[in-house]
């Protein structure tokens, strides 16, 4: 499985299009209304559900399967 990194918070729409498994924000917002995307394995229908590191996000394929990603939260910047 893929990971990609984040900086946390970040929002179940803008991780999906972050992680490329929508092409644009719309497309992402679209795929989590229809239900095709879940976290951890359940279904999650809210665009702005807010993430945590080390969750896992996955799409739903047209064709059957799925593409899933972890979330791993980027390190804090250095002041």
């Amino acid at each position: 499985m893929e990971s990609v990194e984040a900086r946390l918070p970040i929002r179940l729409g803008q991780f999906v299009k972050l992680a490329s498994l929508a092409s644009t924000g719309a497309e992402a917002g679209e795929a989590v209304r229809a239900g095709d995307v879940t976290v951890n394995g359940r279904v999650e229908t809210r665009r702005g559900h807010r993430l945590a590191d080390g969750d896992v996000v996955a799409l739903r394929l047209p064709g059957g399967g799925e593409a899933a990603v972890r979330l791993v939260a980027a390190p804090s910047e250095r002041r």
